[in-house]
């Protein structure tokens, strides 16, 4: 029994033995590599092999897709309202002119068309069986020297448009009355050398009333 406890003694012995060094020489058995262990006894970790990923980069293709311009009608802008007319005045009144005013007693007294000429007052009628048809007008009659005659008078001729020779100037709507003297259109504000001036509205109604014979008959 001693004998036994011997061997089985010397066996285990050889055992450590053995097992120290083989932790000594670095080997193990069968050649196979030994990661050493933690110093405090900690397991043994595998050693990591991380391989990089291959990253792959590829960028969505951007498809920028405008929507269709649609062409819209453009918004009618809003009418700016009408102004209001402005009611058109009416035309003044004149009363009709009395033949008492006329100081023209033969042209009054004749029968059909004639023409008074007031030289002072400046003024100028046109009648019709002695009632007043037009006027009183403007007129303005001969200067200082150039007088215009004064008398009772009848219509010689007429020239629609004249031109005078003598002072080279036209006289339109011309109704004579004496050699050289006639009723036509010219300045109210610079006086003739005898015939009676008077606007060119006024002229064509002379022109236009009177005939060849009428009664003309001016006063101071």
């Amino acid at each position: 029994m001693k004998k036994f406890l011997v061997g089985v003694t010397a066996l285990a012995t050889a055992l450590v033995l053995t097992a120290c060094s083989g932790n000594a020489g670095g080997g193990a058995p069968g050649g196979g590599a030994v990661a050493q262990g933690d110093p405090a006894g900690g397991a043994t970790s595998a050693p990591s092999t991380s391989a990089p990923v291959p990253t792959t980069s590829s960028a969505a293709p951007t498809t920028s897709s405008q929507p269709p311009s649609s062409s819209s009608k453009p918004k009618p802008t809003p009418s700016k309202p009408k102004p209001t007319p402005k009611p058109t005045p009416k035309p003044e009144v004149k009363p009709a002119a009395n033949a008492a005013d006329v100081p023209c007693k033969a042209a009054l007294a004749s029968p059909g068309v004639s023409a008074c000429v007031d030289l002072s007052a400046l003024k100028t009628w046109l009648l019709q069986d002695g009632k007043v048809i037009y006027g009183p007008v403007k007129q303005l009659p001969g200067k200082k020297g150039h007088a215009t005659p004064t008398g009772v008078f009848h219509v010689s001729n007429k020239v629609k448009n004249y031109h005078s020779r003598e002072f080279d100037a036209p006289m339109p709507n011309s109704v004579f009355f004496l050699p050289g003297i006639a009723f036509h259109t010219g300045s109210l504000s610079v006086y003739s050398h005898g015939c009676i001036h008077l606007s060119a509205a006024a002229s064509q109604k002379y022109f236009t009333t009177l005939q060849s014979g009428s009664v003309v008959q001016v006063v101071a």
